[in-house]
Protein backbone atom coordinates (compact mmCIF):
# COMPACT_ATOMS: atom_id res chain seq x y z
CA UNK A 1 0.00 0.00 0.00
CA UNK A 2 2.94 2.85 0.90
CA UNK A 3 4.74 1.30 -2.41
CA UNK A 4 1.14 2.47 -4.37
CA UNK A 5 1.20 5.66 -1.90
CA UNK A 6 4.27 6.46 -3.44
CA UNK A 7 3.77 5.75 -7.18
CA UNK A 8 1.09 8.01 -7.18
CA UNK A 9 3.06 10.53 -5.37
CA UNK A 10 5.70 10.36 -8.14
CA UNK A 11 3.01 10.85 -10.90
CA UNK A 12 1.82 14.08 -9.01
CA UNK A 13 5.15 15.43 -9.15
CA UNK A 14 5.50 14.40 -12.78
CA UNK A 15 2.63 16.04 -13.58
CA UNK A 16 3.60 18.97 -12.15
CA UNK A 17 6.70 19.44 -13.82
CA UNK A 18 5.20 18.83 -17.38
CA UNK A 19 4.65 22.16 -19.44
CA UNK A 20 1.07 23.34 -19.68
CA UNK A 21 1.90 23.67 -23.43
CA UNK A 22 2.63 19.54 -23.20
CA UNK A 23 -0.15 18.99 -21.38
CA UNK A 24 -2.88 20.91 -24.15
CA UNK A 25 -1.36 19.12 -26.93
CA UNK A 26 -1.32 15.73 -25.36
CA UNK A 27 -4.54 15.61 -25.47
CA UNK A 28 -5.98 17.58 -28.93
CA UNK A 29 -3.34 14.88 -30.02
CA UNK A 30 -5.07 11.83 -28.08
CA UNK A 31 -8.00 13.44 -29.58
CA UNK A 32 -6.79 13.69 -32.99
CA UNK A 33 -7.16 16.93 -33.61
CA UNK A 34 -5.16 19.67 -35.77
CA UNK A 35 -3.85 22.40 -33.82
CA UNK A 36 -2.88 24.63 -36.96
CA UNK A 37 -2.06 28.28 -36.63
CA UNK A 38 -5.45 29.14 -37.12
CA UNK A 39 -7.40 26.29 -35.35
CA UNK A 40 -9.11 27.13 -32.06
CA UNK A 41 -8.24 24.94 -29.37
CA UNK A 42 -10.47 26.07 -25.95
CA UNK A 43 -12.31 23.35 -25.89
CA UNK A 44 -8.66 21.26 -24.87
CA UNK A 45 -7.27 24.27 -22.27
CA UNK A 46 -8.76 23.78 -18.38
CA UNK A 47 -9.61 26.66 -15.75
CA UNK A 48 -6.40 28.40 -15.00
CA UNK A 49 -4.55 27.20 -17.57
CA UNK A 50 -4.40 29.72 -19.83
CA UNK A 51 -2.40 31.73 -17.51
CA UNK A 52 -0.09 29.32 -16.79
CA UNK A 53 0.57 29.00 -20.50
CA UNK A 54 1.19 32.69 -20.25
CA UNK A 55 3.86 32.19 -17.68
CA UNK A 56 5.67 29.67 -19.79
CA UNK A 57 5.33 31.66 -23.17
CA UNK A 58 6.74 34.30 -21.08
CA UNK A 59 10.04 32.31 -20.32
CA UNK A 60 10.69 31.12 -23.82
CA UNK A 61 10.18 34.55 -25.00
CA UNK A 62 12.61 35.83 -22.39
CA UNK A 63 15.30 33.24 -23.77
CA UNK A 64 14.65 34.45 -27.76
CA UNK A 65 14.97 37.98 -26.33
CA UNK A 66 18.20 36.48 -24.67
CA UNK A 67 19.39 34.93 -27.89
CA UNK A 68 18.95 38.46 -29.74
CA UNK A 69 21.46 39.74 -27.33
CA UNK A 70 18.91 42.17 -25.80
CA UNK A 71 20.22 43.37 -22.20
CA UNK A 72 16.53 43.74 -20.75
CA UNK A 73 18.25 43.48 -16.87
CA UNK A 74 19.17 47.12 -17.93
CA UNK A 75 17.44 48.23 -20.04
CA UNK A 76 14.46 49.73 -18.61
CA UNK A 77 12.26 49.25 -22.31
CA UNK A 78 12.55 46.04 -22.57
CA UNK A 79 12.95 44.59 -18.48
CA UNK A 80 9.16 43.52 -19.01
CA UNK A 81 8.79 43.10 -22.62
CA UNK A 82 8.66 38.61 -22.41
CA UNK A 83 5.74 39.09 -20.23
CA UNK A 84 4.28 41.73 -22.59
CA UNK A 85 4.56 39.98 -25.77
CA UNK A 86 3.28 37.07 -24.48
CA UNK A 87 0.26 38.98 -23.06
CA UNK A 88 -0.15 40.39 -26.60
CA UNK A 89 0.06 37.26 -28.07
CA UNK A 90 -2.00 34.47 -25.96
CA UNK A 91 -5.09 37.31 -24.44
CA UNK A 92 -5.06 39.89 -27.30
CA UNK A 93 -3.96 39.47 -31.37
CA UNK A 94 -4.46 35.77 -30.99
CA UNK A 95 -6.62 34.92 -28.34
CA UNK A 96 -9.24 33.86 -31.20
CA UNK A 97 -6.85 30.56 -30.36
CA UNK A 98 -7.78 30.06 -27.02
CA UNK A 99 -11.25 31.22 -26.08
CA UNK A 100 -14.19 29.35 -27.14
CA UNK A 101 -16.86 31.27 -29.56
CA UNK A 102 -18.59 34.12 -28.46
CA UNK A 103 -22.09 33.74 -27.38
CA UNK A 104 -24.36 34.75 -30.40
CA UNK A 105 -28.48 34.45 -29.74
CA UNK A 106 -30.35 33.39 -33.11
CA UNK A 107 -33.88 34.05 -34.06
CA UNK A 108 -36.22 32.98 -36.76
CA UNK A 109 -36.83 35.32 -39.25
CA UNK A 110 -40.43 35.84 -37.92
CA UNK A 111 -40.78 39.09 -40.43
CA UNK A 112 -39.70 36.38 -43.68
CA UNK A 113 -37.48 38.91 -44.49
CA UNK A 114 -35.80 38.35 -48.12
CA UNK A 115 -34.06 41.10 -49.30
CA UNK A 116 -30.24 41.52 -49.69
CA UNK A 117 -29.11 42.51 -46.25
CA UNK A 118 -24.82 43.95 -45.99
CA UNK A 119 -23.34 44.39 -43.06
CA UNK A 120 -19.52 46.12 -42.90
CA UNK A 121 -16.93 47.58 -43.45
CA UNK A 122 -16.13 46.02 -40.07
CA UNK A 123 -12.64 46.33 -39.15
CA UNK A 124 -10.16 43.51 -38.57
CA UNK A 125 -7.00 42.73 -37.05
CA UNK A 126 -4.89 39.86 -37.60
CA UNK A 127 -1.65 38.70 -38.13
CA UNK A 128 -0.05 36.60 -41.08
CA UNK A 129 1.11 33.16 -39.89
CA UNK A 130 4.29 33.18 -42.24
CA UNK A 131 5.68 35.97 -40.35
CA UNK A 132 3.43 37.09 -37.54
CA UNK A 133 3.21 40.25 -39.07
CA UNK A 134 -0.27 42.41 -38.53
CA UNK A 135 -2.90 42.18 -41.77
CA UNK A 136 -5.52 45.03 -41.09
CA UNK A 137 -8.28 45.27 -42.90
CA UNK A 138 -11.90 45.47 -43.60
CA UNK A 139 -14.97 42.89 -44.35
CA UNK A 140 -18.46 43.15 -45.93
CA UNK A 141 -20.91 40.48 -45.60
CA UNK A 142 -24.03 40.00 -47.31
CA UNK A 143 -26.67 38.14 -46.55
CA UNK A 144 -29.82 37.08 -48.74
CA UNK A 145 -32.43 35.60 -46.02
CA UNK A 146 -35.46 33.28 -46.39
CA UNK A 147 -38.07 31.99 -44.27
CA UNK A 148 -35.76 30.05 -42.61
CA UNK A 149 -32.54 31.73 -42.31
CA UNK A 150 -31.91 32.41 -38.49
CA UNK A 151 -31.38 36.21 -37.81
CA UNK A 152 -28.16 37.34 -35.67
CA UNK A 153 -27.52 41.11 -34.14
CA UNK A 154 -25.67 43.17 -36.60
CA UNK A 155 -22.96 43.12 -33.79
CA UNK A 156 -22.60 39.87 -33.74
CA UNK A 157 -21.49 39.37 -36.93
CA UNK A 158 -18.42 42.03 -35.91
CA UNK A 159 -18.28 39.62 -32.87
CA UNK A 160 -17.69 36.54 -35.15
CA UNK A 161 -15.15 38.10 -37.54
CA UNK A 162 -13.26 39.31 -34.46
CA UNK A 163 -13.14 35.90 -33.38
CA UNK A 164 -11.81 34.27 -36.66
CA UNK A 165 -9.49 36.66 -37.54
CA UNK A 166 -7.79 36.80 -33.71
CA UNK A 167 -5.62 33.90 -34.86
CA UNK A 168 -2.42 33.70 -36.94
CA UNK A 169 -4.30 33.65 -40.64
CA UNK A 170 -4.06 33.67 -44.24
CA UNK A 171 -6.14 35.82 -45.78
CA UNK A 172 -7.97 33.01 -48.06
CA UNK A 173 -8.54 30.67 -45.29
CA UNK A 174 -9.55 33.36 -42.90
CA UNK A 175 -12.63 34.51 -45.51
CA UNK A 176 -13.46 30.81 -45.55
CA UNK A 177 -13.83 30.38 -41.90
CA UNK A 178 -15.71 33.11 -41.70
CA UNK A 179 -18.19 31.90 -44.29
CA UNK A 180 -18.68 28.74 -42.90
CA UNK A 181 -18.94 30.17 -39.46
CA UNK A 182 -21.90 32.21 -40.63
CA UNK A 183 -23.42 29.72 -42.78
CA UNK A 184 -23.72 27.61 -39.67
CA UNK A 185 -25.30 30.11 -37.62
CA UNK A 186 -28.02 31.79 -39.89
CA UNK A 187 -28.75 29.27 -43.10
CA UNK A 188 -28.88 31.76 -45.62
CA UNK A 189 -30.09 31.81 -49.16
CA UNK A 190 -27.19 33.39 -50.05
CA UNK A 191 -24.03 34.55 -48.38
CA UNK A 192 -21.03 37.09 -50.04
CA UNK A 193 -17.99 38.35 -48.13
CA UNK A 194 -15.46 40.50 -49.28
CA UNK A 195 -12.11 41.76 -47.34
CA UNK A 196 -9.90 44.26 -48.19
CA UNK A 197 -6.42 44.41 -46.28
CA UNK A 198 -3.19 45.59 -46.10
CA UNK A 199 -0.40 43.33 -45.24
CA UNK A 200 2.32 44.19 -43.22
CA UNK A 201 4.81 41.27 -44.27
CA UNK A 202 4.37 43.37 -47.19
CA UNK A 203 4.92 46.84 -46.20
CA UNK A 204 7.37 46.63 -42.76
CA UNK A 205 9.86 44.07 -45.11
CA UNK A 206 10.16 42.17 -48.14
CA UNK A 207 9.42 44.73 -51.06
CA UNK A 208 7.57 47.37 -48.35
CA UNK A 209 4.80 48.43 -50.27
CA UNK A 210 2.77 50.52 -48.66
CA UNK A 211 0.12 50.79 -50.87
CA UNK A 212 -0.65 47.08 -51.50
CA UNK A 213 -3.63 45.94 -50.62
CA UNK A 214 -5.14 41.59 -51.38
CA UNK A 215 -8.68 41.71 -51.82
CA UNK A 216 -10.86 37.97 -51.78
CA UNK A 217 -14.31 37.48 -51.67
CA UNK A 218 -16.42 34.02 -51.05
CA UNK A 219 -19.72 33.72 -52.49
CA UNK A 220 -22.18 30.67 -51.53
CA UNK A 221 -25.66 29.88 -52.53
CA UNK A 222 -27.71 32.19 -54.44
CA UNK A 223 -24.45 34.91 -54.76
CA UNK A 224 -23.02 31.98 -56.80
CA UNK A 225 -25.79 31.41 -59.46
CA UNK A 226 -27.14 34.46 -59.92
CA UNK A 227 -24.91 37.18 -61.50
CA UNK A 228 -27.05 40.31 -60.76
CA UNK A 229 -27.15 40.02 -57.07
CA UNK A 230 -23.56 39.51 -56.87
CA UNK A 231 -23.04 42.52 -59.10
CA UNK A 232 -25.76 44.91 -56.55
CA UNK A 233 -23.84 43.57 -53.71
CA UNK A 234 -20.36 44.30 -54.95
CA UNK A 235 -21.62 47.78 -56.41
CA UNK A 236 -22.85 48.77 -52.90
CA UNK A 237 -19.64 48.29 -51.10
CA UNK A 238 -17.90 51.00 -50.63
CA UNK A 239 -14.00 49.17 -51.34
CA UNK A 240 -11.08 51.43 -51.31
CA UNK A 241 -12.67 54.53 -49.88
Amino acid sequence: MLMKTQDTMTDVHHDEGTPVSVKIRERIQAARKRFHSNDNIADFIQPGELDALLDEVAQKMQAVLDSMVIDTANDHNTEDTARRVAKMYLKEVFAGRYVKAPSITEFPNAEHLNELMIVGPITVRSACSHHFCPVIGKIWIGIMPNEHTNVIGLSKYARLAEWVMGRPQIQEEAVVQLADLIQEKTQPDGLAIVMEASHYCMAWRGVKDMDSKMINSVMRGVFLKDSNLRREFLSLIPRGK
